[in-house]
């Protein structure tokens, strides 16, 4: 795909993502997704289902194949709509009690399956059938070696691929703490990305969260779950298309360290000690 092609992809999704924002907000359920941000200020959700559908619709359409196209779509749509799920239902007083992956671990020993373990599953599941549908693209990286792999080095390779992408859906989550950071994350991320056999993928990814970033540093929308989700999983099916298997599990231990850090060190802390970060984290927020 030429570097028009690219643009054009990218301009798609943002068009699709603002058109989506404009017509989840004044549909019936939009009141429904009204929240206070961190400064106590309202703001609608509507922006993760715009998102969603704008960069997974986007990056399907600039996928170099079907299957690459489908997985794009299942990771997009699947991650966002878990996302949608929790960001609706975990608001609910009975689901505040769970927190973090231990917390839905003991609701669950307790008979009750909260709205983030569906979440979680659910991103899971959707990085799952995103990785298997990339393994039937022959233009996916190690391809040819993988097809001369046994059905377990197959298996290993599309978890290890799976893995990518929850990862970074995750990944992107966290970031989602202050408002427009998430999308300059998945913009600079996905902006490398969008050269390649595969870069359409990242190009409708990166269009639909440009369309968004005013917006959500206006703090007039934000991502939730749901377009946090979306965006980092679209991403790593980007990623993981690029990576053969010692690139995915290189990618995978990066993630993973990621995770662990933040139960441990607040990355918005982190940030404001980080010159550099600092201003490129503040660039286009309204003043504290």
């Amino acid at each position: 795909m030429s570097v028009l092609g690219r643009l054009l992809i990218a301009g798609a999704g943002a068009a699709v993502a603002r058109y989506a924002l404009r017509e989840v907000r004044t549909s019936p359920a939009g009141p429904a997704l009204d929240r206070t941000n961190f400064r106590g200020c309202t703001v609608t959700l509507a922006a993760g289902p715009a998102l969603a559908v704008g960069a997974a619709g986007a990056g399907a359409f600039g996928a170099s194949s079907a299957s690459s196209g489908a997985a794009a779509l299942v990771a997009g749509v699947g991650a966002g709509a878990v996302g949608l799920y929790d960001d609706v239902v975990g608001a609910r007083p009975e689901q505040k009690a769970a927190k973090g992956f231990a917390g839905h671990l003991a609701a669950l020993r307790e008979g009750r399956v909260t709205a983030g373990l569906v979440k979680v599953v659910g991103v899971g599941a959707a990085g799952l059938g995103a990785a298997a549908l990339l393994a039937a693209d022959p233009r996916v990286a190690g391809h040819r070696r993988r097809q001369r792999q046994g059905a377990l080095g197959r298996g290993v390779d599309v978890l290890l691929g799976a893995g990518v992408i929850a990862g970074t859906a995750n990944l992107l989550n966290l970031l989602d703490l202050r408002p427009g950071r998430a999308l300059k994350s998945g913009i600079l991320l996905g902006a490398p990305l969008a050269g390649g056999p595969h870069g359409g993928i990242a190009a409708g990814a990166v269009g639909a969260a440009a369309g968004l970033v005013a917006d959500d540093l206006a703090e007039d929308v934000m991502l939730g779950d749901s377009g946090a989700n979306a965006l980092g999983a679209l991403l790593g099916v980007a990623l993981a298309a690029r990576s053969g298997p010692v690139g995915r599990a290189g990618l995978l231990a990066v993630l993973a360290g990621l995770t662990a850090a933040s139960e441990k060190v607040s990355f918005t802390q982190v940030i404001q000690r980080t010159p550099g970060l600092r201003e490129l984290d503040a660039l286009g927020r309204r003043a504290d």
